[in-house]
């Protein structure tokens, strides 16, 4: 196992006997394969026995080569090849590369690691061939960026030089919140073969560099995006395509693009419906809290003010639904990402969570729209005195579905580090996964319970006069941070620890908000606008939404770039649907 670099995971109970083991090769040697056949229905926890995972390659004249280096979430693009009815035949060698029929090269993370790996791999020369010789290809997000001169991240970093022009960073002096995420609308600029059916529809983008336009690179751009500028958002020469957004996370929109491409001579028996995208669109986050209950099955959950357990003589953990049935069901109701909170991971060692990462795969398979998943990413030895650390935790979830991963009390702890030392020690977990996967992968999780106050002089923290006042008259308040469920509270304010894990490389913020959690009466403006004026990073608010008006509210009065919510959508008391019309209605965008 140790040369396989593989991590080990725990099975669980309720599945079925008829379970298969494999060995077969790879890049890195040989790896155990062992197919558990689980049931969707009744994920339970129970005693680790160990496998490892990885994708199996299949061949033949229906596949699809996908050119996957290890950094990210390529489960969902697999799924999305796999729905379309091929095969897929992963590349282990250069003259892999060469004999495909078609290749996708699906990119996320570093351009310098991506380059570093293709060249030591001796596949970049083999990609150039391919794509020169104009071959059926589609590069995705880093796939994209790779194929031109150079990048700016971490650099100049040389790229593999087949369009002309530089990858820059996107320019956050003039308020422009960076890393670009979310769903934007195209500008399509000339014929684009595979976006001929995008139909002025938003698809989803998660990025914090991009190639612009220019009179060197013309010929080759097939539609472009505006976020602060004009960025490149889809080349095409030939039979060469790649775009800058994500396909297999555009829902319908994205998987005729993959059909498009996959498919070039069929025609679309049903084309998406023709959109009115034209920017970028405040989200709509379908957020699940996942836990097991008392009988050990895995189940969505809501709690009030954190208390997930019913108020009976039996005090059972409140049970809302089944994860993957739910996030299926948000999705097809127009959900712009799902969220899965595993609310037990600070009790559990993350790597023995399994039923979280049955989760993911299964949601995945049906669900293509964004994933994020918090709860238990962190460092930690296991009972055998084994060192994990918070990057292979994350590595799991990413190769089990997720996109992005949430970070909570970690984050807490390492923002206090860096604020007593002014020091980045490059070992927290959110240091550690940004720099291999991109600070768009890291999403903290920030748990403040309001703190009433007279003065804004009586605390050291960063206060707000408040809307309405405190029980006894108070006209301020500050957020204090807490951790482990919201169970200890901790020295340090919202402000501060928001505007620590930007500069430690947070790509997002999930903003809670302890006093409004399963109230109804609406998010905390208060809370959310201090923060969403004090970072650059986009800002996604949460806690107390009951109505839709709640959600033009907060995008009316903050810079929140989206709004999560749970309890209400569970219980059906108002659709994702019934809050979308409602925003769009008020003048708001949205994907619709």
């Amino acid at each position: 196992m140790e040369a396989a670099a593989a991590l080990t995971v725990p099975t669980i109970a309720g599945f079925s006997s008829s379970s298969s083991t494999s060995l077969f090769s790879g890049n890195s040697g040989l790896f155990l394969h062992r197919r558990v056949h689980l049931p969707k229905n009744n994920i339970r926890v129970k005693s680790p026995a160990t496998f490892s995972i990885r994708a199996a390659a299949s061949g033949g004249d229906n596949a699809v080569t996908l050119l996957d280096y290890g950094a990210g979430n390529v489960r969902s693009l697999r799924n999305a090849i796999r729905r379309l009815g091929f095969d897929i035949k992963d590349v282990q060698t250069p003259d892999d590369i060469l004999k495909a029929n078609r290749l996708i090269f699906p990119g996320v993370g570093a351009f310098a690691a991506a380059m570093n790996f293709l060249n030591e791999k001796g596949m970049a020369e083999a990609l150039c061939d391919y794509i020169n010789n104009d071959r059926p290809f589609l590069g995705i997000c880093l796939g994209l960026q790779l194929l031109f001169e150079s990048s700016e991240e971490n650099g100049p970093v040389k790229g593999l030089g087949l369009i002309p022009g530089v990858v820059g960073r996107f320019d956050s002096s003039e308020g422009l919140r960076v890393p670009h995420i979310g769903w934007n609308s195209l500008q399509i600029e000339k014929d684009a073969g595979i976006l001929d059916d995008v139909a002025s529809r938003h698809v989803y983008f998660v990025h914090s560099y991009r190639a612009m336009p220019s009179d060197n690179n013309e010929e080759w751009v097939t539609a472009t995006c505006n976020y602060g500028d004009n960025f490149i958002a889809s080349v095409r020469r030939g039979n060469v395509n790649a775009v800058q957004f994500h396909p297999e996370k555009s829902g319908d929109v994205g998987l005729s693009i993959l059909r498009r491409f996959l498919h070039p001579k069929s025609s679309i028996s049903k084309k998406p419906a023709e959109g009115k995208a034209s920017k970028l669109a405040k989200r709509v986050i379908a957020c699940l809290d996942v836990r097991a209950n008392d009988k050990g099955d895995l189940v969505v959950t809501k709690g009030d003010q954190y208390d997930v357990r019913e108020q009976t003589e039996e005090n059972e953990v409140r049970n809302l639904g089944k994860p993957v049935e739910l996030a299926g069901q948000y999705y097809e109701d127009g959900a712009d990402e799902i969220s899965f909170l595993n609310i037990t991971g600070f009790r559990d060692f993350p790597l023995g969570d399994l039923p979280m990462l049955q989760v993911l795969r299964f949601a995945s398979e049906n669900v293509f729209v964004p994933l994020t998943v918090g709860g238990g990413i962190r460092d930690f030895t296991d009972a055998n005195g084994r060192h994990y650390t918070s990057l292979e935790v994350a590595s799991e979830y990413f190769r089990s579905g997720a996109d992005k991963i949430s970070i909570g009390s970690d984050a807490v702890y390492a923002a206090e580090e860096y604020l007593q030392t002014g020091v980045k020690s490059g070992k927290s977990s959110l240091e550690q996964i940004s720099r291999v996967y991109g600070n768009q992968a890291v999403v903290v999780s920030i748990d403040p319970r309001r703190v009433y106050i007279n003065t804004p002089n009586d605390v050291p923290f960063k206060s707000v006069k408040v809307t309405n006042l405190g029980p006894n008259g108070e006209a301020y308040a500050w957020y204090q941070c807490t951790v482990n469920g919201g169970r200890e509270g901790r020295p340090i304010g919202a402000y501060e620890l928001a505007k620590a894990v930007q500069e430690l490389g947070a790509g997002e913020i999930l903003l809670n908000c302890i006093d409004c959690d399963g109230q109804g009466k609406g998010f905390d403006i208060d809370l959310v606008k201090l923060i969403s004026d004090a970072v650059s990073i986009p800002v996604i608010a949460s806690s107390g939404a009951g109505s839709p008006e709640h959600f033009s509210e907060v995008f009316k009065k903050t810079n929140a770039s989206a709004a999560l919510a749970a309890g209400i959508f569970h219980r059906k008391e108002v659709p994702v649907l019934s809050v979308k019309e409602h925003l769009l209605k008020e003048g708001i965008e949205v994907r619709m």
